[in-house]
């Protein structure tokens, strides 16, 4: 009973310490990482039907220079968000690009139908995003060389189209599990919200996904914040 008398309040610390982490990273308040204003001045949002209705006129133009929208997801899911964000955000006057969340249950050909039906061919806008990870995807986990191919028959549609390279946005677990060292010749955005990408992370980086619950005026809830691997001219040219 003495041993327990002592452990309980340490215990009872730490759980209360937890919660008081979750809290504050999920309300935006505890941050893991910093990327400098100097170093990396072009900053970006990403934004799905999850974030509600954002209001456009208050997301703050001298914090946030572009914007990645959610489109499609598979071979036949449209966000239901989209045409209204891709219009507003574009009125407003954000560089503005689209994102296809690529699931392993659908073949590339279905999935860039489903993309290039909804986003409009806009010379102006970002380069087109498959977004490669697991999180919310299908369970099933194809042969290596399978999801590889998939994966190619998506990127040259959407590039044949659109006639600009597509970004790949990837976290390290889809790199190691069935990238490898493929796909080396496509821009990446990299998901880490615990460091900065590595020197040794050979691929090229153009963007970062360093917060995945910031707060930001004009929109309800948590939101994530880029930046870009370049200043201004450089996001005027992709």
């Amino acid at each position: 009973m003495k041993i327990l008398r002592k452990i309980l309040p340490v215990l009872l610390l730490l759980l209360l310490s937890s919660v008081g982490l979750y809290f504050a990273f999920d309300k935006g308040i505890l941050w893991f990482v910093y990327p400098s204003q100097t170093e990396y001045p072009i900053r970006g949002i990403d934004v799905s039907n999850h974030q509600g209705e954002i209001n456009w006129k208050k997301v703050p133009k001298n914090k946030i220079q572009f914007v990645y929208i959610k489109a499609t997801e598979g071979g036949d899911w449209k966000d239901k968000a989209f045409s209204a964000n891709w219009e507003s955000a574009n009125r407003i006057g954000f560089r503005v690009g689209a994102y296809h969340f690529f699931t392993l249950c659908r073949s590339g050909k279905e999935q860039a139908f489903n993309f290039i039906s909804l986003v409009p061919k806009d010379p102006e806008s970002l380069p087109p995003v498959a977004d490669l990870e697991f999180v919310g995807n299908c369970k099933e986990r194809p042969p290596i060389q399978d999801v590889k191919k998939e994966i190619q028959n998506f990127l040259t549609a959407l590039e044949n189209h659109y006639g600009k390279k597509p970004i790949l946005y990837l976290t390290y677990e889809f790199i190691d599990l069935y990238l490898k060292d493929d796909f080396l010749e496509y821009p990446v955005w990299i998901r880490d919200i615990f460091g900065h990408p590595s020197s040794s992370f050979k691929r090229n980086w153009i963007i970062w996904q360093y917060h995945s619950r910031a707060r930001l005026e004009g929109i309800e809830g948590p939101v994530d914040l880029n930046v870009l691997r370049g200043d201004d001219l450089f996001l005027k040219k992709l």
